[in-house]
């Protein structure tokens, strides 16, 4: 059967104290709102359609960069989750399927529990779960395993506030019976909003069915503060560590390792203390990532070591049995199978070629202040520590430069390139000027 999602992220979140659309702060790398829609993707919907609303330039622009084929519509007002799933309406007209309402500030939905509410047998299914605490959560009023109706707390009396079984508000219907529902709702409640929680009690009136299916709390984590997003990251951290550990990754201090919402890592890869994960990235099996290394945007391939204090920046590509030292930082290269940049370089917008080594010291001059330029490096190349190589320029296969040379043309294969001014010695000098210098400090403190 065909799917669609719905996913609210129209609210400013207040508490969070921001001009940033609450579903656009991030966990783990990547906004909670592209949280939600992963998870959703699984389900190989047929539209995705994001209600927005405060901010909805930034909630589209995050939204398409996941998924260009998502729809937006905008609530304009806020007057509540019936309200918001409505302006759906027009962009899934026509469309017969199932209808999975979802929050862009509830993003950690596991993919199994939308499969579940899929297949569930009744023609309206709610996600439930049962919290440590209650609180101020709706209530689901059930009889078996029929679900009667959802009642929010604050209209709840207290034999309904009894009630341990709580609402997610994810649910599940098919799309032409939830908007019909939705037509009916009234904002006739202490909020005076239009509850989507009220299509409940309109279905079973009509004689339709409905069920809930049950979910851990933790799957149903609402962010509505820095305070929450803050626990929300940490909860995603020990989970996504856990995972990697039982994938075969030995983390050697796992609180220490940041990870993001993709990162893949393979297995008998050891990662060192404190090593951070930005977005995009993929290490595979038998690499090594030293203490104090930050990778984003980047490839390592198998047997390769990074770190410890490197630094690996968007399009750093690094082959199998590459060495990385510290205090290295790489962007936009390419490094060949067996090179090395053992340490204090910079090699950016370049391509080195199988087993080269390059010096300490080495920059890869690539910007002129308006264009970026790139640095052609051969095989088996020896680049001597302290060379300024001025792109745009090519390294030929064997060559070799000489320490503190700044190449600025092209270097030939097997030639060796010096670029050096001359050394000046002086007999006598130094301690002439050693002399001079003592002596202007003494008269100065005369002086004073």
């Amino acid at each position: 059967m065909s799917v669609a999602l719905i996913i609210l992220g129209a609210g400013k979140g207040t508490r969070m104290n921001s001009e940033l659309p609450k579903v656009v702060h991030p966990i783990a790398g990547a906004p909670m709102l592209v949280h939600a829609m992963r998870a959703g993707a699984t389900l190989d919907p047929a539209h995705t359609v994001i209600v927005a609303g405060h901010g909805a330039d930034t909630v589209t622009k995050v939204t398409h960069a996941y998924d260009d084929e998502a729809k937006i519509v905008l609530q304009n007002e806020q007057l509540g989750t019936g309200h918001a799933v409505l302006q759906a309406a027009d962009a899934l007209a026509g469309f017969e399927g199932k209808v999975i309402v979802m929050y862009g500030d509830t993003p950690f939905v596991k993919p199994e529990t939308l499969e579940a509410m899929i297949a569930a047998k009744a023609d309206v299914v709610v996600l439930g779960f049962e919290p440590a605490d209650a609180g101020r959560y709706g209530r689901l009023v059930t009889n078996g395993a029929s679900l009667e109706r959802i009642v929010e707390f604050k209209d709840a009396t207290d034999t309904e506030r009894a009630i341990t079984l709580c609402n997610s508000g994810v649910i599940c219907c098919a799309a032409p019976l939830l908007f019909e529902l939705l037509n009916k709702v009234t904002n006739d409640n202490a909020s005076g909003e239009y509850y989507l929680t009220d299509v409940i009690g309109l279905a079973r009136t009509a004689g339709h069915t409905a069920t809930v299916v049950t979910c851990s709390e933790a799957e149903t984590l609402g962010i509505n503060s820095r305070a929450e997003l803050a626990a929300a990251d940490a909860l995603f951290q020990a989970a996504a560590r856990l995972a990697l550990l039982d994938d075969g990754v030995t983390l050697v201090a796992p609180d220490t390792v940041y990870l993001s919402l993709d990162t893949l890592i393979g297995r008998d890869t050891i990662i060192e203390p404190n090593v951070v994960f930005g977005p995009d990235v993929t290490v595979e099996s038998g690499a090594t990532i030293r203490a104090f290394s930050h990778l984003e945007g980047c490839h390592v391939s198998r047997g390769s070591i990074v770190g410890p204090y490197a630094r690996l920046r968007p399009g750093a590509e690094l082959s199998e049995n590459v060495r990385v030292g510290n205090f290295v930082e790489i962007k936009n290269a390419t490094i060949a199978e067996g090179a090395k940049v053992n340490h204090l370089s910079y090699i950016g917008d370049a391509s080195i070629g199988e087993r080269s080594n390059i010096g300490a010291g080495t920059i890869t001059c690539n910007y002129d202040g308006v264009m970026k330029h790139h640095t052609e490096i051969g095989a088996d190349v020896f680049i001597g520590s302290n060379t300024m190589l001025v792109a745009p320029v090519t390294i030929g296969n064997r060559a070799m430069t000489g320490s503190g040379s700044v190449i600025t043309s092209d270097v030939g294969p097997e030639a060796l390139a010096l670029s050096r001014a001359p050394q000046i010695e002086k007999p006598g000098m130094a301690q002439k000027l050693f002399d001079m210098l003592q002596a202007k400090k003494a008269g100065m403190s005369r002086s004073s």
